[in-house]
């Protein structure tokens, strides 16, 4: 019987051998290595997220906000009172200077200006009339010292005659006396030519006066007409055609749109950076694709006391005449920080000082690394602050360490090691090795778009 139940128990145990074949159950060594050779079949080279290096800066200047304002904006008003005639142009249409924009009744100022050259027809008749004054005196100035000259040689010879004892005293006395007479009649003549001179100046002085007035009463009546003083656009209409106006009455108001000025305020921290001619850049909420190039033309030299801000002007050209007045404008001021390579930080593996010398280590030639740690950086000669970047080179990564820089909002200054234009992995599954094969996954940027 025992022999009988040996056989037995040796038969039963065959066959559960055999149905445990034959159903995969394995010996434990055997059945982790199938495990372990499954897994790696199954997994591959890891994917890889790929980015271009590209120069930029870490930090994002501030933006002010201001106003669009025209370079120049004049308000052009009545110089006279007037009820309007016409109205010639409405808001947004361009002018340019010395153009007619307006015109008023000017009956009363031509009015005015007949009778002042009717004054001054009168005025030079009166002039011409002194004129012939002195004419006339002049010529009875002549002929009075004509007798003069015939009565002085008269005395001379009847002084003469008596003298000789050929007249008698009373007769020489007599021609004396004529001479004296005529020598006084002379020079009253003389003071009445003096006299109309006088008068021919004082009505020339008036017909001056006279020719200013109505210099002056055409430049009012040449006022009726409204003219633009510069080239611009109109940008408000402040009256209508028929309305009468009095002196100083606003009309229109235009706008000089060939450049355009923004009035931001910066804090007085910020000013030490600043210049005049320094260039800006300009964000428009209406022209949201676009970014303007202005410059700084005016720093304010006196900060509001309470919130210590500096006012500060930017001009922006405007050669096709598109930005208008009154649009939010986004000003930020180019900063005097270089610009470096940036990448995200999750492209950066920091490593310690050993782990990095290790590597470094592994990575040379076994023919070159015999005898050559002294080449490799110490914890002393390092520089500060190093990190592992995975550049692609082919198919492949290569381990490359980078000095960084400051970070910020996710992402990191590279100082030194990877240069801008070079493809390295931004994102990775799984942690990557050194000269690793990787696959790129569908986010990836080709050279074709960095071009």
């Amino acid at each position: 019987m025992r022999a009988f139940d040996l056989i037995k128990a040796i038969a039963l145990s065959a066959v559960v051998l055999s149905a445990t074949a034959g159903c995969g159950i394995l010996p434990k060594e055997a059945a982790d290595a199938q495990s372990q050779s499954r897994g790696a079949g199954q997994q591959g080279p890891p994917a890889v997220e790929v980015a271009i290096a590209r120069t930029g800066k870490i930090r994002t200047e501030p933006e002010y906000t201001g106003t669009t304002l025209p370079l120049q904006e004049v308000s052009l008003r009545a110089q006279v009172e007037g009820r309007i005639l016409k109205l010639l142009v409405d808001v947004g249409d361009r002018v340019k200077q010395g153009q007619v924009l307006a015109q008023q009744d000017d009956t009363i100022l031509r009015t005015a200006l007949n009778q002042e050259q009717a004054e001054l027809a009168a005025l030079k008749a009166e002039v011409a009339r002194a004129r012939n004054q002195v004419s006339n005196a002049r010529a009875r100035v002549e002929q009075v010292r004509l007798e003069f000259q015939q009565a002085q040689s008269d005395s001379q010879r009847q002084q003469q005659l008596v003298r000789e004892g050929a007249v008698a005293e009373q007769a020489a006395e007599q021609a004396r006396t004529n001479a004296q007479s005529a020598a006084k009649v002379l020079k009253a003549t003389e003071e009445e030519v003096r006299t109309e001179q006088q008068a021919v100046a004082a009505a020339s002085d008036r017909v001056n006066a006279q020719q200013a007035a109505i210099a002056q009463a055409q430049e009012q009546l040449s006022y009726a007409n409204i003219r633009s003083p510069i080239d611009g656009v109109v940008t408000q209409k402040l009256t209508e055609q028929g309305n009468f106006l009095q002196a100083n009455g606003e009309v229109l108001r235009l706008g000089d749109f060939r450049r355009v000025k923004v009035n931001v305020e910066i804090s007085e921290l910020a000013l030490a950076n600043l210049r005049v001619g320094q260039t800006v850049r300009v964000r428009l909420d209406a022209f949201p694709d676009r970014t303007f190039t202005g410059k700084v033309s005016r720093i304010s030299p006196a900060a509001d006391r309470t919130a210590r801000l500096v006012p500060v002007e930017v001009i922006i050209p405007n050669d096709s005449g598109r930005i208008g007045s009154g649009l939010l404008a986004r000003v930020s001021f180019e900063s005097n920080a270089a610009s470096r390579v940036v990448i995200p930080q999750t492209a950066v593996v920091e490593e310690t000082e050993e782990q990095v010398s290790q590597k470094l280590a592994k990575s040379l030639p076994p023919s070159e690394a015999k005898g050559q740690n002294s080449r490799l950086p110490t914890p002393d000669s390092r520089l500060p602050n190093t990190a592992t970047v995975f550049v692609i080179n082919g198919e492949k990564v290569t381990a490359r360490s980078v000095k960084l820089g400051e970070r910020l909002d996710g992402r990191v200054e590279i100082l030194s090691g990877l240069q801008p234009g070079e493809r390295f992995v931004a994102r990775s599954g799984r942690p990557l090795k050194n000269g690793e094969t990787v696959r790129l996954s569908v986010l990836s940027e080709s050279q074709q778009q960095e071009s």
